[in-house]
């Protein structure tokens, strides 16, 4: 029999222990994992890591279990006639690349014009989580946040820069320690207005 049941909430298998169950071949993979490495995964201080490593990965990525858009449904008409750039600056993040499943930690820039209406400010750091919390390339992290506010917000422009540093560079293959790479994504006034992309990025303080 086994000792763990259903969450109603989310739909995880979690133990009496309140902690997410985890499979028996998810466990003796991370095992086999640490064998390759070199160690022995029956010594003492790793004998609760393949369950401890699950549970970590279960929770990086998590964005799968996170509808982008849903963040982005209750909206704000009641704008008092605002009509400039929002702009969330440097909201910090982390995420895994999907090559060598190494961090990627940095700070994303967002900005949108609105049309005729706003949402609320935490909702669009909540679309960059949902994206980050997933096995990711910092280009696609970039375009899939824009891609998002750009549809279901209908701005008249959208703008998002992102500044992170790649573990899978840092850390390993070249070891080149305190590089940043910058993607950027433009959409509608952004894009096509000179002026007005220079006027965000300069908020962002590019």
């Amino acid at each position: 029999m086994h000792d763990y049941e259903a969450d109603p909430e989310d739909g995880d298998i979690v133990a009496e222990d309140g902690k997410i169950a985890v499979p028996e071949n998810v466990a003796e993979a991370i095992r086999t994992l640490i064998r390759w490495a070199g160690d022995d995964p029956e010594r003492e201080g790793l004998l609760d890591t393949p369950k401890r490593v699950a549970r970590a990965w279960k929770e990086y990525c998590r964005g799968y279990d996170d509808d982008p858009a849903h963040h982005l449904s209750r909206i704000f008409e009641e704008v008092g006639g605002y009509d400039e750039i929002v702009l969330l600056n440097d909201i910090p993040f982390q995420s895994h690349c999907e090559h060598h499943m190494a961090p990627i930690i940095g700070k994303a820039s967002i900005a949108y014009l609105p049309r005729d209406h706003v949402v609320g400010i935490s909702k669009i750091a909540r679309v960059l989580h949902a994206f980050a919390h997933r096995l990711q390339v910092q280009e696609r992290l970039t375009a899939e946040v824009a891609d998002c506010i750009w549809e279901h917000l209908r701005p008249l422009g959208v703008a998002v820069v992102v500044k992170a540093t790649h573990s899978c560079m840092t850390a390993r293959g070249v070891r080149t320690p305190g590089v940043g790479m910058v993607t950027s994504r433009m959409m509608g006034v952004f894009r096509d207005d000179e002026r007005s992309r220079a006027e965000v990025l300069k908020l962002m303080g590019y």
